[in-house]
């Protein structure tokens, strides 16, 4: 096919207007041409705008982003709205530069934002520290549209000079600023949107989503690998569509591999939801919102569209970019490119006796872990004993979590104590760690915790699963966040460890993906920094014993 020339014919969809007729899109340098009606027409498939992931991070797909588009593509994704915090959280302003210029080099529509809120908290050690100087000179760039997610709610809502002097540089560029206040309502959530907020994917009940709503807020239904909100929100389609949109947070890669935002068009349709008014909230809402040059299949618009059986099974059967094919039945068009692996890790082995701790009360806050969601609650439990230390209880699924220092050396790790793992045995460790991505692990016994993190200390970022003698790494040399393989290749090799996982007892849906959220501060009620047990609701430390 000439993709400077070509046309496409079947049942095509006008989102604009809600309607289907038969007839063809002529495209012509990378852009429609025209769209005539043709009732002759003989084709049954499906023409109709690119998808559109309306929040999400590329680094948790494990992947670059041009392998993150290769895999995207085949499910009918052409464009994301992208925050980089994870890698601005290890090297600042030049991994949002990398990620944009990496994401360039292929046929996909990546639109990042300026992370607003590196590191997350004053709480815990990140590699790098963006403030208003830095948020200015992103702002200022036409490859940043937004500023990306303002995590320091308590900030906003008591306005802090820091944080609306950062928000202040949105106003100055006239760019959105998207939100993350989990459970915040009332007074403080108008508060918040007040201040120029303007999205929230953290939304987990309906009375919460449609408060802020009221309020002016515009909703991201979230179904990511750990947090899933769809179900708890789906239903806001009802009366409320003009305000949502949908996105993924975070996707592991074999979630990726598997499916994307087209799983969740699918989902709407089968609970009866109109397919037009549900492509509305996956196109239009978020193209408006953001300013995004992506096309709607208009005369005129870029050729971004993409071809499906029907509108039931939403097969992805084509998709273009540009007017270029990038994916067809299920295969992905688009070549792997070269990428430099740029990084920031500094940690030094680690022995068992660093993460030895001292029995100093009969009672002890153990961190609940949810299936599907980033919160989580705090037990207070009593803790085993074995020679004055307190030990992994997998019989009570009490298991030890550690977190460590990855950017400097001789530092020695936070502990405490987790539930909801599950595992019966071995050990989990990884150099995600939502958001300052410091080096996480949980495990049954303290040799096989140490032992998968020095697995991960070792090759200065990864994934790691050790099961006594048996030792598996995803080495991550990308920040230690993401790799440059195959995008198909590190998403078979993480679902084998994450299939390992589950052998070895955990019950979570994505065990290494809930992990990397037990770091992530912003989040209550109680997570582990790389400083200590903090409490999110407070936004202080805590003690891990009380009595």
């Amino acid at each position: 096919m000439d993709n400077k020339k070509f046309t496409l014919s079947g049942n095509i969809v006008n989102i604009h207007t809600e309607t289907i007729f038969k007839g063809t899109v002529y495209v012509e340098n990378g852009f429609i041409k025209d769209i005539v009606k043709d009732d002759s027409v003989l084709e049954e498939t499906y023409i109709l705008p690119g998808l559109i992931d309306s929040h999400i991070h590329i680094e948790s797909s494990m992947l670059i982003p041009s392998e993150f588009a290769r895999l995207a593509v085949i499910h009918g994704t052409v464009a994301t709205v992208s925050d980089p915090h994870e890698i601005a959280n290890v090297l600042g302003i030049n991994g949002i530069k990398y990620m944009i210029e990496n994401g360039k080099k292929v046929p996909f529509k990546f639109y990042f934002g300026a992370s607003s809120c590196v590191p997350a908290t004053p709480f815990e050690t990140a590699g790098a520290e963006l403030g208003v100087k830095e948020l200015d000179e992103l702002m200022a760039m036409d490859d940043i549209k937004y500023m990306a997610e303002m995590m320091n709610f308590p900030g906003v809502i008591n306005r802090d000079t820091f944080v609306m002097d950062k928000l202040a540089v949105a106003k100055k560029y006239n760019k959105p600023v998207d939100g993350h206040a989990p459970g915040v309502k009332g007074d403080d959530a108008k508060k918040y949107i007040e201040a120029g907020i303007t999205t929230d994917h953290e939304c987990f009940t309906m009375e919460e989503a449609l408060e802020k709503i009221k309020y002016g807020m515009k909703v991201q239904i979230r179904e990511g690998s750990a947090a899933k909100n769809f179900e708890a929100l789906v239903d806001l389609l009802k009366d409320n569509a003009d305000d949502v949109l949908f996105c993924s947070d975070d996707k592991h890669p074999d979630d990726l591999a598997e499916g994307h935002i087209n799983q969740l068009i699918k989902r709407a349709v089968d609970k009866g939801y109109d397919i037009l008014k549900v492509l509305k909230n996956v196109i239009l809402n978020p193209i408006n919102h953001y300013n995004l040059e992506v096309g709607t299949l208009q005369p005129g618009d870029p050729a971004d569209m993409i071809v499906v059986n029907n509108l039931n099974d939403f097969n992805v059967l084509q998709t273009y970019v540009n007017g270029i094919k990038v994916a067809e039945k299920g295969k992905t068009l688009i070549k792997s490119v070269a990428a430099e692996q740029p990084n920031l890790f500094l940690a030094e082995p680690v022995a068992v006796d660093d993460i030895v701790v001292k029995a100093s009360g009969n009672k002890m806050k153990v961190i609940q872990s949810y299936d599907g969601e980033l919160i989580t609650g705090v037990v207070t439990e009593t803790p085993k004993v074995e020679n004055g230390n307190a030990v992994s209880n997998v019989e009570q699924d009490i298991l030890k979590i550690v977190v460590l220092n990855r950017y400097e050396k001789g530092v020695k790790p936070a502990v405490a104590f987790i539930k909801g793992f599950g595992l019966k045995r071995g050990a989990l460790a990884s150099s995600v760690a939502h958001d300052s991505h410091n080096v996480v692990a949980v495990g049954t016994s303290d040799e096989e915790i140490v032992k998968a993190m020095n697995l991960v200390i070792a090759s200065k970022g990864g994934v790691a699963v050790v099961d006594g003698a048996i030792e598996e790494l995803l080495p991550l040399p990308v920040a230690g966040l993401m790799s440059t393989e195959d995008g198909f290749t590190v998403a078979e090799k993480y679902h084998t460890l994450d299939m390992k996982a589950h052998e070895l007892g955990s019950t979570l849906r994505a065990p290494f993906m809930t992990m990397s959220f037990m770091a992530l501060l912003v989040i209550p009620d109680i997570k582990l920094s790389d400083k200590g047990l903090f409490d999110g609701t407070t936004f202080s430390f805590t003690n891990l014993f009380v009595s």
